[in-house]
């Protein structure tokens, strides 16, 4: 069972399960509007928790209230994954159940849920060896929203506090929900910020668009900036002065990384298309390399003492390999696991993705002196709150470039994986 959990990254629980399964058979103007009217409405989503104790009068926010181990309701509108396929067998429900909370639970309100690359994967039957048997899921991993309950051994977080965070890849209740559980390492505050007006002490509708929206670019930032963290703090264990090398730094991770480096004192170099050269660099990269007309080996200067590959094909591994000092770090995201799992079964696709990955290490510490890595998101209070540090300081952030209503999830998904939008995409959850 502890091999399931270093090799998948899986959570204990769900580790348990496979662990027994494997002993046994086998338009900006109209956003505004709807934002404000929802944020007013007394009662609504955006309703803070004492306007609506205090008969409708503007008070504090309902810090300090603590409710029991049973979530405050007992249903909600969740998007179900009812079966693996394209973005049509996503389906609305309006009353899915919400479990009891655990002790260290947390029941979060939604406002804003970002779309990963791992959704569009899973939907489309990655992890099938895993998922298959606990259909129908709700996906989603990144939140930013409201606590509305919490467990009984919860102490970091109290009722109406707006937060932020992500949760484990291997979750089988997503975030595409009114209400989403996460466990209280798996959270942290919101920065300040967002609950700033940009009119200073006018709090009209202005107070209340600016809250929407950074509720939107915080659910964007916690499952890419945790994925980056493992790989850059837990794994490498970058330092100031180090080298970095991020192959694919004009996605999200990349994009994380590169900032997290940054701010760690690293300097940091990147591969990208044509059309992310200029936000790169502008996210805090000293040399942004066009992978399509470069040759990235000729290009990069020098090497570096830690490689993060959000690629994952030969040619990059390859790449990164022969860039690397002795002693240096190569972490990949893509790794095997999952994919062999789902071609052979649990009983060989596992056993068979250990050996690939045992022999990898192997070979490259001796012919290169270096450490690989097949590297995944894990929750990481740590991680979360340098994440908030980092975003009211404005040194952390990923770039939202079109939102959707949850109910238009199929559009949504579609839009992102056509790749017609090149940033991050958040559902609304109105």
């Amino acid at each position: 069972m502890v091999v399931l959990q270093q090799l998948v990254g899986l959570d204990a629980p769900l580790a348990c399960t496979l662990f027994s399964t494997l002993r046994g058979p086998l338009s900006l103007p109209s956003r505004a509007a709807r934002a404000v009217s929802r944020r007013l409405a007394p009662g609504g989503w955006g309703t803070p928790a004492m306007w609506q104790l205090g008969g409708h009068r503007l008070l504090a926010p309902a810090v300090g209230l603590r409710a029991t181990s049973t979530a405050a309701v007992s249903s909600c509108r969740a998007v179900m994954l009812p079966r693996f396929g394209g973005p049509e067998v996503r389906e609305v429900r309006p009353a899915v159940g919400v479990p009891s909370l655990k002790p260290r639970d947390v029941l979060v309100r939604s406002r804003a849920v970002s779309i990963n690359p791992l959704d569009l994967r899973m939907r489309s039957g990655y992890g099938c060896s895993i998922f298959e048997p606990l259909l129908p899921l709700i996906i989603g991993r990144d939140i930013s929203g409201e606590v509305a309950a919490v467990g009984t051994s919860v102490s970091s977080l109290t009722v109406g506090q707006e937060v932020f965070g992500a949760l484990h890849p291997t979750a089988v209740r997503g975030t595409y929900a009114d209400y989403a559980i996460l466990s209280e390492d798996e959270l942290t505050l919101k920065p300040p910020s967002a609950t700033r007006g940009i009119l200073g002490d006018i709090y009209g509708p202005w107070y209340i668009l600016e809250n929407f929206v950074i509720v939107q670019d915080a659910s964007a930032i916690p499952f890419a900036a945790l994925t980056a963290w493992r790989a850059l703090k837990s794994t490498a264990r970058i330092t100031n002065g180090q080298r970095l090398l991020v192959l694919g730094g004009g996605g999200a991770v990349g994009l994380a990384a590169i900032q997290i480096a940054v701010a760690a004192g690293c300097s940091v170099s990147a591969t990208c298309g044509s059309q992310s050269i200029e936000r790169v660099l502008a996210f805090g990269a000293e040399q942004a390399i066009d992978y399509t007309a470069e040759d990235i080996e000729v290009a990069i200067k020098g090497q570096f003492d830690a490689v993060l590959d959000t690629i994952g094909v030969p040619e990059t591994e390859r790449t990164g390999i022969n860039l690397l000092k002795k002693g240096g770090h190569y972490m990949m995201l893509q790794a095997k696991t999952a994919s062999l799992a789902d071609k052979y079964g649990l009983v060989i696709g596992i056993p068979a993705a250990t050996t690939i990955l045992l022999k990898k290490q192997l070979q490259y510490r001796y012919s290169h002196g270096i450490e690989y890595w097949w590297t995944y998101m894990r929750a990481d209070a740590e991680g979360l709150d340098e994440f908030r540090r980092l975003s009211e300081a404005g040194k952390l952030k990923i770039p939202v470039e079109e939102t959707f209503p949850i109910a238009k999830v199929r559009k949504a998904h579609e839009v992102k994986e056509k790749r017609i939008i090149p940033g991050k995409v958040v559902l609304e959850v109105d």
